[in-house]
C-alpha cells in the first residue's frame, strides 16, 4: 500500500499535520501517562463517548481502581455503578474481565506485545494498537473514525473508499505512518484533527493543516462558492471522479435513541444501579415501571443477563433482577 501513496505528498502531509500538533493540541490527562492500564481505560471509555463526558469519569475512576489488581478485585456490581454517565455498559463488563485475566494469566500486567493484547478477550486491533503506541511507542497505525475519516479524505485519489472501508483504512493508516520516533505523536494528531477540524458533516478545510496536499478538500471548495457542507460536496460529479467514482451506500435511517431497546436497556441498568447491595426488582414490577409489555422486559433482562450486566432468580411473575456480584 505505501508505493500507491506518492512519497512527496506522504511526507508533506506528515511534515504539516505534525508541525500543526506540535504547536498545540488538546490537553488531555491520558496523554500525561504511558501507563499502559491507564491508557487502556481512557481508550475503552473513549469508544463511541465524547471526550468532555469521558475526563471526569476517567480520573475518578483511576482513584477508584488505580491498577488492574484493584479493578479485578471488585464486584461486578460495583464496577458498573461506577460506570454510571458514560452509556455502552457492556465496556465496564469488558474491561472488568479483562483486568480479571491480565491478574489471572499475566501476572497483572498487560501484554506487551500487539498478540499479547489480543489475545485478551475485550481488547479488538484499535485498542491493542492504541495501547502498543501510546504504551510503548510502538509504531502501529491506529485507526479510530476520526483517523479513518482524515486519511480517507486526504488521500480519497490513493485509495479510495477508505473513508469506508476498513479493509482499505488499515493499510492505508499503516502506509502513512512517519518513522517511528514520529508514531505517538502522529496518531495523536490525526484523532485531534479528526475531532477538531476534519468533521464529519461540516470539515473545517480552510483550517486544516494539510489542506494543500488534501484530495477531497479541492472538492469541499469551488471556485466563489466558499466552503460547503459534506453533504452537498459527496453529491458534486467532481467528488465521484476524485475518488474514482468509488458506489456509495445509501445512508443507513437512524434509530430513535428515546424508546428504542438500547434506550430500555439503559434504563434497566439505571434502575439496578439505584439498588443498595443484594437489592432486587422484580421483572413484571419493573415492565410495569417502565411503561412496557412483560415479554419485552423479560428478553431485555435475558440480554443483558448474557452481557454479564444483570442477574435473575425465579421464573414466572416472582422472577427478579440485580446486578451481578
Amino acid at each position: 500500500m505505501q508505493s500507491v501513496l506518492p512519497a512527496e505528498k506522504r511526507a508533506a502531509v506528515q511534515r504539516a499535520i505534525l508541525a500543526w500538533y506540535r504547536r498545540g493540541h488538546r490537553d488531555l490527562p491520558w496523554r500525561a501517562t504511558r501507563d499502559p492500564y491507564y491508557i487502556l481505560v481512557s481508550e475503552v471509555m473513549l469508544q463511541q463517548t465524547q471526550v468532555d463526558r469521558v475526563l471526569p469519569k476517567y480520573l475518578g475512576w483511576l482513584m477508584q481502581y488505580p491498577t488492574l489488581e484493584a479493578l479485578a478485585a471488585a464486584p461486578r456490581a460495583e464496577v458498573i455503578r461506577a460506570w454510571s454517565g458514560l452509556g455502552y455498559n457492556l465496556r465496564a463488563v469488558r474491561l472488568h474481565e479483562i483486568a480479571r485475566q491480565v491478574v489471572e494469566h499475566h501476572g497483572g500486567r498487560l501484554p506487551k506485545t500487539l498478540d499479547g493484547l489480543l489475545s485478551l478477550k475485550g481488547i479488538g486491533r484499535y485498542t491493542a494498537a492504541a495501547v502498543m503506541c501510546f504504551a510503548h511507542d510502538a509504531p502501529e497505525p491506529v485507526l479510530d473514525t476520526n483517523v479513518r475519516r482524515v486519511l480517507g479524505r486526504i488521500f480519497a485519489r490513493e485509495v479510495p473508499g477508505a473513508t469506508e472501508d476498513d479493509r482499505l483504512a488499515w493499510p492505508l493508516a499503516a502506509a502513512s505512518l512517519p518513522p517511528e520516533t514520529d508514531t505517538y505523536d502522529w496518531n495523536q494528531a490525526l484523532m485531534d484533527v479528526g475531532a477538531t477540524i476534519c468533521l464529519s458533516r461540516t470539515p473545517r478545510c480552510l483550517l486544516c493543516p494539510a489542506q494543500a496536499e488534501c484530495t477531497a478538500r479541492q472538492v469541499f471548495f469551488a471556485p466563489g462558492e466558499g466552503e460547503m457542507s459534506l453533504a452537498v460536496a459527496e453529491d458534486r460529479a467532481s467528488y465521484a471522479a476524485a475518488t474514482q467514482k468509488r458506489t456509495r451506500k445509501p445512508a443507513a435511517v437512524a434509530e430513535r435513541f428515546d424508546g428504542s431497546r438500547r434506550w430500555y436497556r439503559g434504563q434497566i441498568v439505571e434502575a439496578l444501579r439505584a439498588l443498595p447491595d443484594g437489592g432486587s426488582l422484580v421483572v413484571t414490577e419493573l415492565a410495569s415501571s417502565l411503561e412496557i409489555d412483560d415479554a419485552t422486559v423479560r428478553a431485555l433482562v435475558v440480554a443483558l443477563e448474557r452481557d454479564g450486566l444483570a442477574v435473575t432468580q425465579g421464573d414466572g411473575d416472582a422472577a427478579t433482577v440485580a446486578l451481578p456480584l
